[in-house]
C-alpha cells in the first residue's frame, strides 16, 4: 500500500526542489559568529529536555559499533560526541554545521576527550556537503527548523544515506495556544508539516518515539526510501 502512495514521488521531489524559496530568510544569521559560552549554557544545560534525556536519545537512535553518523546542526557537538562514543574506533560521526566556530569547538572538545573518529564538515543552506551513500543514520536534533531549504536540504540527506539509511528528527511541537511565545514566532511551522515535506523527500516514517519524557519536544524517525520502491506500485514496503 505503501508503495502506492509514493508513486510520482520523484518528479514532485524535483518540482520542489527547483521552485524553492527560502522559507525564513535570515534564521542562521546568528550562527555565523556564535557566542560558545553563551550555546553551551543553552544546548548543555540542565533545564533543556533534549540534555536532560540525551541518553534515551541515543538509545533510540540504535547505534551499533561501526556505523557512520551524521549530526546535523551539531552545534557544540553535546550528541557528536555521544555518538562517537557508540559507534567506537570502527566507526565514524560527521559533525555537520555551517558555524566555523562551532566546528572549532568541536574539534578541540573531541580532541580533549580522545575521540578519534569525529570528522567536522562545514555544510550550507542547502547541503550537509556530504559523500553519496556513506551513512547509516541522520540525527537532527531542534535544527531541521533552521533548514532555509528544506527540500534541497532533505534531497541533499537522503543521497547522503546508504540504502534503508534512517533518519531521526527531533523537534519542537508547535502548537498555537500551548506552545510558548518564542516557539510560535520562532519554528516556523509543526510537527505534522514537517512530517509531509520529509516524506515528499523520499523517506517513509517508521515510528514516533513517545517514551522519551520529551514534553516541548517529539521525536520521529524515518527510513530512505530507493528510488525504484518509489516508482513501483508494487512495493511493499
Amino acid at each position: 500500500m505503501l508503495g502506492l502512495t509514493l508513486v510520482g514521488a520523484v518528479p514532485l521531489r524535483v518540482s520542489l526542489y527547483a521552485q524553492e524559496k527560502s522559507v525564513k530568510p535570515g534564521i542562521n544569521d546568528a550562527f555565523k559568529n556564535p557566542d560558545i559560552n553563551k550555546y553551551l549554557k543553552t544546548f548543555e544545560g540542565e533545564s533543556r529536555e533534549i540534555y536532560q534525556q540525551r541518553q534515551k536519545i541515543v538509545g533510540v537512535c540504535g547505534l551499533r559499533a561501526g556505523m557512520i553518523v551524521a549530526d546535523i546542526g551539531a552545534g557544540t557537538g553535546l550528541f557528536t560526541r555521544l555518538f562517537a562514543q557508540e559507534v567506537g574506533p570502527e566507526g565514524k560521526v560527521y559533525a555537520v554545521d555551517i558555524s566555523e566556530k562551532f566546528l572549532a569547538y568541536i574539534e578541540r572538545t573531541c580532541r580533549e576527550a580522545g575521540l578519534r573518529n569525529v570528522i567536522t564538515v562545514q555544510g550550507s543552506d542547502v547541503s550537509p556537503n556530504l559523500p553519496s551513500n556513506s551513512v547509516d543514520l541522520v540525527f537532527i536534533c531542534d535544527t531541521y527548523h533552521h533548514f532555509e531549504y528544506p527540500f534541497r536540504m532533505m534531497t541533499a540527506i537522503h543521497k547522503a544515506l546508504k540504502p534503508q539509511g534512517r533518519v531521526v528528527l527531533i523537534d519542537f511541537h508547535r502548537i498555537p495556544g500551548k506552545s510558548s511565545e518564542w516557539v510560535l514566532g520562532h519554528v516556523r511551522a509543526g510537527q505534522e508539516v514537517f512530517e509531509k515535506e520529509i516524506l515528499s523527500c523520499g523517506f517513509r516514517r517508521l515510528r514516533e518515539e513517545k517514551e522519551l519524557g520529551l514534553k516541548e519536544n517529539y521525536c520521529l524517525i524515518f527510513e530512505k526510501v530507493s528510488s525504484d520502491q518509489q516508482e513501483s506500485p508494487k512495493s511493499g514496503k
